[in-house]
């Protein structure tokens, strides 16, 4: 029975919803009568629908679920330069581990997740068959990073008063029930689209379903900073659903980021975005590190820390993609850039394209003026980064990185999808799980491939380490770092700018302060 009476309101979700809060002081009704009398109305599932699908684009925002899952790791750094992102040191507490329950990308990322959800909830009990069916795949999209970043998961069920606070389910409770709820629909979900994996569909139902046996040891432990088991049933299930997806790896590393990426064979699913349409937060994928006198041009904040970059071979392709028209385009590689950064097609080294007197440039070919900062120095990027900087290295401090290519056609709302879930990743969730216990053959000519792509002499990683870091050097920047650190047990040990053993409390992030107002929520230990 669908459900009735159900109000976006102005009390805090925590309370109304889903645990969510929420500022807007506007009634919505978005289902059945207003409480208190009124005319019914039907929910217009179609809509919510796409509403489910656009919350996507909020994994393409510098915070939010981006920073939790990169920037509090190895991986990433958000330095204070000078005047600039220092933003109450937010970026910083993430990266030191240093955070609190009233830390704003915190608070940001459980109110997307959950107001997410609770938008599927309304397609669930509300929607046809097929839009009931994606539905559920993307709540438990959301639900698995509910689970992964914090721990418990509020939920409602079906018919509930909304005069009742939501109930909790535990860790283990709610993967029980995410996997439970994937098996039942993967069959239902339809064949992965060539050319558009922005549609739910059966290849990124298993890719999920891997990701969440992989973690079920952590997920499940009594403590989130472990020890972990990993079952060997459970890593067999890792296998059996890698097998089951319908894939292969492009022949290009950069296929997958590149403007037109949803050609890519590799991309299981994505968040669609449309050139000079509507989109998401994908350039900040170039702009955040980018310094403001590049091509394009950026806002010189985030970085990355040396020790990470130096886990790949310099040579590497998936971080030094120089083609010529990248070159022509831009004057630099994408990927990491470090060294002298380079003027773009026809601009000089203030990154101007007019001269003085307003007349454009013609004949000053990419890559071949040295750029300059700000104070006139020269734009080089140093490895040597620390998490405040100031004077002479304000602008050039750290190694800066480019995950997507820049659509030049329109860099303000480029069409590169961002990708969510990458087969090379479900290949190598697969050699993990076998080495882990679970009964299997590696595909070892798609697993050659991944290797021989990257341009540089490598063998097939055949070690736990050996997987550890190809995920770190195959998925960089791409929203797993943190998994993948906690399930290997290195997120909470010492690093290059946190010189210390972070406490066991930091496996998980708070329970926002305003979600304690549901009383069935209770702060995660320790904070």
């Amino acid at each position: 029975m669908k459900r009735i009476n159900i109000i976006k309101s102005i009390l805090f979700a925590s309370t109304v919803v889903l645990g969510v809060s929420c500022t807007n002081l506007d009634e919505e009704v978005l289902d059945g009568v207003v409480i208190g009398g009124g005319a019914t109305a039907p929910v217009n599932t179609a809509s919510l629908l796409t509403k489910s699908y656009e919350g996507l684009r909020a994994f393409q925002d510098i915070g939010g679920m981006y920073a939790l899952d990169e920037m509090s790791t190895d991986a990433l750094v958000g330095p204070t330069r000078g005047g600039d992102w220092d933003d109450n040191a937010k970026w910083r507490q993430l990266h030191t581990h240093t955070w609190a329950p009233d830390h704003n990308e915190v608070k940001g990322a459980w109110n997307s997740l959950l107001s997410n959800v609770y938008n599927c909830n309304l397609v669930v009990e509300n929607g046809t068959a097929a839009e009931v069916t994606q539905a559920r795949f993307l709540r438990a999209f959301y639900y698995y990073s509910i689970i992964d970043l914090f721990g418990q998961v509020p939920y409602r069920e079906v018919g509930s008063s909304l005069e009742e606070d939501p109930k909790v389910w535990t860790r283990q409770e709610a993967t029980a029930f995410v996997i439970t709820e994937l098996e039942a629909v993967v069959a239902s979900l339809p064949a992965r689209t060539a050319g558009d994996a922005s549609i739910a569909n059966k290849d990124a139902a298993h890719f999920l379903l891997a990701k969440l046996y992989l973690n079920k040891g952590v997920f499940n432990a009594a403590d989130a900073a472990g020890p972990y088991v990993f079952d060997a049933a459970d890593m067999t299930k890792v296998v059996t659903h890698v097998d089951a997806i319908s894939s292969t790896l492009a022949d290009d590393y950069w296929d997958n980021f590149k403007p037109n990426n949803n050609t890519s064979p590799e991309i299981l699913f994505s968040s669609k975005n449309v050139r000079g349409g509507a989109g998401g937060g994908i350039q900040s994928r170039w702009r955040a590190g980018m310094h403001y006198q590049q091509t394009p041009d950026g806002w010189n904040g985030f970085a990355t820390v040396a020790e990470y970059y130096n886990k790949f071979n310099p040579n590497d392709r998936r971080i030094k993609n120089s083609d010529q028209a990248i070159i022509d385009a831009f004057g630099n590689n994408v990927g990491f850039q470090i060294g002298q950064m380079k003027n773009g097609k026809n601009r000089d080294e203030n990154g101007k394209d007019k001269d003085a007197n307003g007349v454009a440039y013609t004949n000053i070919p990419a890559g071949t003026v040295n750029l300059k900062d700000r104070n006139g120095n020269l734009l080089i990027y140093t490895a040597a980064l620390t998490l405040i900087t100031g004077g002479a290295t304000l602008e050039t401090a750290g190694i800066r990185t480019q995950k997507y290519i820049p659509d030049a056609a329109n860099l303000g709302t480029p069409e590169n999808d961002y990708e969510l879930m990458r087969y090379s990743d479900a290949l190598l969730m697969k050699a993990e799980a076998i080495l882990r216990g679970g009964t299997g053959v590696n595909d070892l000519v798609k697993l050659a491939k991944l290797v021989a792509r990257t341009n540089v002499p490598g063998t097939i990683p055949t070690t736990l380490d050996a997987i550890y870091l190809e995920r770190g050097k195959e998925l960089w920047n791409e929203g797993w770092r943190r998994n993948d650190m906690i399930r290997f047990g290195k997120f909470l040990e010492k690093r290059e700018l946190k010189p210390y053993v972070s406490d066991n409390r930091y496996a998980l992030f708070p329970i926002p302060a305003d979600a304690l107002f549901n009383p069935n929520l209770k702060q995660n230990p320790g904070y």
